[in-house]
């Protein structure tokens, strides 16, 4: 049997207070991810991976998502955080970080490097065949 690895429900209550206590760059970049707002892609927020609960995640792409405040800004934090990207890279996961003030500063810049880090081309209905979308 296949060990679960996404959205446990021992960490469904984490990930709701996360969800409804998130920062302000978080609710601010999601308003540019949700409802397949980035290059048709289907983001979650406050997903959770192993035992972590990441801010956003693109399964499609197998893409993670970090947004990383003052609190990230210190050795033991950056530690912890460089183990974590390691753990979610060992399961075949790409993790990104951006500082928050990065998203309100230069949001287009961290929209740019979400779509660099695409693996695929995208939904079957997005893929240029030649022919413009309808």
């Amino acid at each position: 049997m296949k060990k679960r690895i996404h959205n446990k429900k021992s960490m469904e209550p984490y990930r709701k207070k996360l969800r409804y206590h998130g920062t302000t760059a978080e609710a601010y970049l999601w308003t540019h991810l949700q409802q397949k707002k980035l290059e048709g892609r289907k983001f979650r927020r406050q997903h959770s991976i192993l035992n972590f609960i990441v801010d956003f995640y693109c399964a499609e792409e197998r893409l993670v998502i970090e947004l990383d405040g003052l609190y990230h800004m210190n050795p033991t934090a950056e530690e912890k955080d460089a183990i974590r990207t390691k753990k979610l890279e060992e399961v075949g996961m790409s993790v990104i970080r951006f500082e928050n003030r990065s998203v309100f500063d230069n949001l287009e810049w961290v929209l740019e490097e979400i779509k660099r880090n695409f693996r695929s081309d995208g939904p079957p209905r997005l893929r240029s065949r030649g022919s413009t979308p309808p």
